[in-house]
């Protein structure tokens, strides 16, 4: 039996740490385009009428910079500008919701940005709104993004009465010194009193994000976060690798490139932080994401049935994805869609239009086949030849002949083996798990270019 663990080999590691895709989704969203029209999003929308549906809600707004940040970001200290914004997001959500009457939400997320940005009076607009305009389950999980330098405690209470009941923090790094530079300076005795009001408020799930490969970042500083980070017992963490890339992220010119740890540090510091983890009894999902046994990803791993979408891992596979808000993505069926990215475009097309639709893409068949093989191994670290064939009438080895042919060398490498009909990931194989996804990316291959993605590990 193969071990549920990842288990480090520093040659292969080195041999294969190129860049490539997260995976997300695939194709990417370098395959989106502006030709997808209103009928493309109605046929979406259309395609799977009976499947529950998960909620994402962008809020672009943060009241710091943080140097580090590629993500769709406006910093600014007037929380008036969030009332605005919230009334652009009212147009696009009583314009969309009505295509959706009879669908569950299962799921809502509210990612950023900040959306702790939002005062409480906001928070409960914004919530009234989705509940007015959208069915929701019973129970369903409901998840926010937290800055913990900028809520007030009496925050969480509010954020679990409206319904949340997971909290994803951004702690990134203990260290002053880090933090500084940075500019993502935070007081650990407010992050462990909102870590235990979060708990007495009972809330289901806390995440915490870190980040390594930060300037001035060592082995050994990097360490001493573990351990305080073990200290507050999280349900999940999530560890990211610092994509150094100024050219595409302006603020990231802030941070100099010669007070960033060195590709051998960073993989020392992957290295300590993946045996620290999995010793303290997180278990191994994927990439960058480790959870407590019970947790929900992690009995959903075991089980077989972790999903992976925009959010990254998660739990409802069997869900469409309605985006809201600016640079929201969907994905709907066989399609993604993607709102404008740049704020006073959004404003403009739900104005005009009443929603905020930019560019997307229809998935071939092709397309939908590689999707649920690349997803399959990313969630799961193994594949089925014959769960494929049941889906989709093809013989697997035939069709994904070339395919199975770039793995070769990979499988020669010890990183997976094929046999009886299976993929099976070995325990060195999982942290380089993008890499064996790389092989079945039909557009990866037929790019002249290489893109600009962050490297494997």
């Amino acid at each position: 039996m193969l071990s549920s663990q990842p288990e480090w080999d520093q040659r292969r590691i080195e041999k294969y740490n190129g860049a490539g895709p997260r995976y997300t989704s695939y194709p990417t969203a370098l395959e989106f385009s502006d030709a997808f029209d209103e009928a493309a999003f109605l046929h979406a929308v259309a395609y799977s009428p009976q499947r529950p549906l998960s909620l994402y809600v962008h809020i672009p707004f943060c009241h710091r910079l943080c140097y580090f940040c590629g993500c769709n970001k406006i910093v600014t200290r007037h929380p008036h500008k969030a009332d605005r914004y919230l009334d652009a997001l009212e147009k696009e959500i009583r314009h969309r919701a009505p295509l959706f009457v009879g669908r569950e939400v299962v799921q809502l997320h509210w990612g950023g940005g900040t959306p702790t940005f939002l005062n409480p009076q906001q928070i409960s607009r914004l919530m009234a709104l989705l509940r007015t305009h959208f069915t929701f389950a019973d129970a369903p999980e409901m998840s926010i993004e937290v800055d913990p330098r900028e809520i007030p405690l009496e925050v969480i209470d509010h954020l679990r009465a409206e319904g949340f009941t997971r909290l994803s923090i951004g702690v990134q790094d203990f260290t002053p010194e880090v933090q500084a530079r940075v500019n993502r300076v935070q007081d650990e005795a407010v992050l462990s009193a909102l870590i235990t009001r979060a708990r007495a408020q009972h809330f289901h799930s806390i995440s915490l994000d870190l980040i390594y490969g930060l300037p001035l970042q060592t082995p050994a500083s990097f360490a001493l976060t573990l351990q305080k980070v073990l200290a507050l017992n999280p349900d999940r963490l999530s560890v990211f690798n610092y994509a150094h890339m100024p050219a595409l992220f302006a603020a990231q010119r802030k941070i100099k490139q010669e007070e960033l740890p060195g590709a051998a540090q960073k993989l020392q510091i992957l290295q300590h932080t993946i045996a620290t983890l999995t010793q303290a009894g997180y278990q191994f999902i994927g990439m960058d994401h480790f959870a407590k046994p019970e947790d929900e990803l992690a009995v959903a791993q075991r089980a077989g049935l972790l999903h992976r979408n925009f959010q990254g891992y998660t739990t409802r596979g069997d869900s469409d994805l309605l985006g809201l808000g600016v640079s929201a993505i969907s994905t709907l069926g066989d399609s993604y869609l993607q709102n404008h990215k740049d704020l006073n475009s959004y404003y403009r097309s739900v104005e005009q239009r009443g929603d905020a639709r930019w560019r997307g893409v229809r998935l071939s068949e092709d397309d939908l086949m590689r999707r649920d093989v690349i997803k399959t191994l990313m969630c799961h670290f193994s594949l089925d030849f014959a769960a494929i064939e049941s889906q989709w009438p093809i013989t697997f080895e035939r069709y994904f002949a070339e395919d199975l042919a770039l793995l070769a060398p990979l499988e020669a490498d010890g990183l997976l083996f094929i046999r009886d009909r299976q993929i099976q990931v070995t325990a060195v194989g999982r942290q380089l798990i993008r890499a064996l996804c790389m092989c079945f990316d039909r557009y990866l291959r037929q790019r002249a270019q290489p893109q600009a993605f962050s490297r494997v590990i």
